[in-house]
């Protein structure tokens, strides 16, 4: 470096360095204790030439009052001055007290904690009593029960926020918004004081909130309505009943049950022994059927009257009273000494009055109706797989049903009934409505087709005893010999033989038609033959099949001019047509 700039810049140098330690021995007076540390370096507080920048500076340092200035809390935060130094003073010496407080004077006002009430009394609450030596202003709290936990007769069991209680006019004067406890006060309770509940200052929290537990002694029910009084009671007036007992319970109080005192029903201790709702738990020493109705009163009483017993037996029971039931009274049927269950069977009230002596089965109901004993309603046609017609319509039930109705199961088949009747022993079997009908036995109708033996020709019209002597009518013989037996004794004289049918019909004795050639007699009529009579070869009586030898010397042999000489075999040289003419072919 040049001399010259050298020399310069020296005077530059020492001037600064003057200036510093200038301001030092230019310095008013010593700075407090607080900023002793801060005298080396006046720029810590000041700013040369700029007195705006200390408040800055101080505020740089004293951060906490600064964030009361900014959030407008503290003493600091509601003073209006803006600078540091027009209330706080400096240089004035080690111990000089740089922050000027007039007790006096001093607004609480402006503080966070403004005094008001017995706070505000100076001859009994010093600013020492709160504020202590060795701690900021700022810094004391405002807790109540920091001040005041010494004198808290709770003890701490109602914690530390003594205002909720408390208030600044005197300690005693304690006002608690009740609504915001568990316990609101209501009625007769907002003027109670407070020792009637809470005897023990130190135990509000532990208050119990029964009712029981202040009333216990003026319980008149001695403890048998339980604990719960709010249940019956409210707190405007003790004598004042508010329990709904038709709301609050299963059990509404209608008819003569409202006038009931609580204890005629209400036996033991409430709310420990379950009260049965069942009328008989309270009426059994009234209940004239003696438990035999059962224990469900209200089906027929009501709350009204005991006596007035109503009840609707067709939505009550499976049994609804029609006809003579109606007028019928109930111990007709239900029987007082009967302890078994009540029979819904007719025949359970009318047993004694059955004329059928249980012939006729248990179900009356069946026959019987409940309009008038004697009127039947049976119908048989309807009721059963057996409609009576004709006679049956006035045979009597028991010519038919012999056993017990019911259980005895009838057959619907006519012989079941009838065989003693049928006087063809069985013959025709068991089918009788094939022939009779039940208009009437005699009037039978039989299709003679349906047998080994049609009717036709003039056996239509010939009777059946004609044929039938007996009713064992299988044993009717089905050949014309056994009917026509004297004609042809007569006529025939059994020289034809037995079988009628081969030459006459049905259809008219006389009118006969027999084919010699053609049926089964390996004999034909031919010549001379058949001039011939019927009698002229068939001379013998005969029993059984005819059998006319077929050789003609049988009947010629008179006429054998011959004497037998040629034989027996004529129709070797002699023809049918006449006797004399001889075959020329032989």
């Amino acid at each position: 470096m040049p001399l010259r700039l050298l020399f310069l810049t020296f005077p530059l140098l020492f001037s600064v360095a003057a200036w510093g330690a200038g301001e030092t021995a230019l310095m008013p007076g010593e700075v407090s204790k607080a900023h002793a540390k801060l005298e080396v370096n006046c720029n810590e507080c000041h700013v040369s030439f700029d007195k705006e920048a200390q408040t800055k500076l101080c505020m740089g340092c004293h951060k906490e009052v600064a964030e009361g200035i900014l959030k407008h809390k503290g003493f600091h935060g509601h003073l209006t001055e803006d600078e540091c130094r027009n209330c706080h003073t400096e240089h004035k010496g080690r111990n000089a007290k740089i922050a000027i407080l007039d007790i006096e004077t001093f607004d609480h006002g402006k503080t966070d904690f403004p005094l008001v009430g017995a706070h505000h009394n100076q001859e009994k609450v010093k600013c020492e009593n709160c504020h202590n030596e060795q701690k900021k202003y700022r810094g004391t709290s405002h807790l109540c029960n920091d001040c005041h936990h010494k004198n808290d007769k709770h003890k701490g069991s109602l914690g530390a926020d003594c205002k909720s209680c408390h208030v600044e006019t005197g300690w005693k004067n304690a006002k608690i918004d009740h609504s915001k406890t568990s316990f609101p006060l209501i009625g007769k309770h907002e003027d109670v004081k407070c020792s009637k509940c809470h005897s023990d200052p130190a135990r509000f929290k532990e208050t119990p909130h029964e009712c029981v537990a202040c009333h216990l002694k003026t319980d008149r029910h001695k403890g048998q309505f339980g604990k719960k009084c709010e249940t019956c009671h409210t707190e405007r007036d003790w004598k004042s009943i508010r329990f709904n007992h038709d709301s609050e319970t299963k059990f509404k109080l209608v008819g003569k049950h409202e006038a009931v005192k609580c204890l005629t029903c209400h036996k033991s201790t409430l709310f420990k022994e379950k009260t049965s709702t069942a009328c008989v738990s309270c009426h059994r020493q009234n209940d004239a059927h003696k438990g035999n109705f059962g224990e469900k009163c209200e089906t027929c009483h009501s709350e009204q009257q005991w006596k007035s017993a109503k009840f609707d037996h067709e939505k009550g029971t499976r049994f609804p009273l029609v006809g003579k039931h109606i007028v019928t009274k109930c111990n007709a049927c239900h029987k007082p000494e009967s302890k078994s269950k009540m029979l819904t069977a007719c025949i359970g009230c009318h047993k004694n009055t059955d004329k059928h002596k249980g012939e006729f089965g248990t179900k009356c109901e069946s026959c019987h109706q409940e309009i008038g004993w004697k009127i039947i309603r049976f119908d048989h046609s309807r009721e059963t797989k057996f409609p009576l017609k004709g006679k049956h319509e006035l045979v009597k039930c028991l010519s038919c049903h012999t056993g017990t109705f019911y259980q005895q199961k009838l057959s619907t088949d006519c012989y079941s009934c009838h065989k003693k009747d049928d006087g063809h022993s069985g013959q025709l079997g068991n089918r009788c409505a094939s022939c009779h009908n039940e208009g009437g036995w005699k009037g039978a109708l039989f299709d003679h087709h349906q047998t080994s033996f049609p009717l036709r020709g003039l056996h239509l019209k010939v009777e059946c005893k004609k044929c039938h002597q007996t009713q064992l009518y299988r044993e009717a013989a089905t050949d014309c010999f056994e009917c026509h037996k004297k004609v042809d004794d007569a006529v025939h004289k059994r020289r034809l033989g037995m079988k009628c049918q081969t030459c006459h019909t049905a259809e008219s004795w006389k009118k006969w038609n027999f084919n010699h050639d053609k049926q089964r007699t390996k004999f034909i009529l031919d010549g001379s033959h058949k001039k011939l009579n019927c009698y002229s070869c068939h001379t013998k009586e005969m029993d059984g099949p005819v059998a006319v030898p077929r050789v003609c010397v049988t009947c010629h042999e008179k006429d054998d001019t011959h004497l037998g000489e040629f034989g027996t075999n004529c129709e070797r040289c002699h023809e049918t047509k006449d006797f004399r003419t001889v075959r020329v072919d032989y």
